[in-house]
């Protein structure tokens, strides 16, 4: 099942469809390999492709659902939408609502980290993560009252948390 919803202004709807249906059939092809039932949400927001696979049965994406896997899978299906379109995708993936509890890891991470400050560090590093995980952390951080910067390069980069 696939549904394109709230189209961005500053990208033209056809493309936004175009990605999230070539990215879905992606996904479904890989599903079939593996013999796994989902059903794939297409959501655009702000210019960006949300895709959402879920199952009746949750086991059935259990071992698909763990952070890493969830992050080479986009990766592939990424690279699958650019073979198509020349085009390089910022699309994000969740798969058994893996984004939502690696965003409540991420809370406690950064509620840590801010009990560390507040007992007297100067600063609080986290470990390294993907640029939409240093996102959620950024807001994390700022809805919590501190300041955070991103450091590091490539697969070392992470989030840094001082005190405002």
């Amino acid at each position: 099942m696939t549904d394109v919803t709230e189209q961005a202004p500053e990208t033209a709807p056809e493309a936004v469809e175009d990605e999230g249906d070539i990215a879905a059939d992606y996904l479904e092809e890989l599903l079939d390999i593996a013999d796994l039932d989902g059903d794939i949400d297409i959501e655009s927001r702000a210019g960006r492709v949300y895709l959402s696979v879920e199952s009746e049965q949750p086991d059935d994406l259990r071992l698909l659902s763990k952070s890493d896997v969830v992050s080479a899978l986009q990766e592939l299906t990424r690279l699958a939408v650019h073979a198509k379109t020349g085009e390089f995708s910022r699309l994000i993936l969740d798969i058994g609502g893996s984004r939502d509890a690696r965003a409540q890891e991420l809370s406690v991470l950064v509620d840590r980290a801010v009990e560390r400050i507040e007992g007297g560090a100067s600063t609080a590093a986290l470990p390294p993560m993907s640029s939409y995980e240093r996102k959620l952390v950024h807001d994390l951080v700022a809805e919590r009252g501190f300041t955070s910067e991103s450091e590091g390069e490539g697969a070392d980069r992470h989030t840094v948390i001082r005190r405002s």
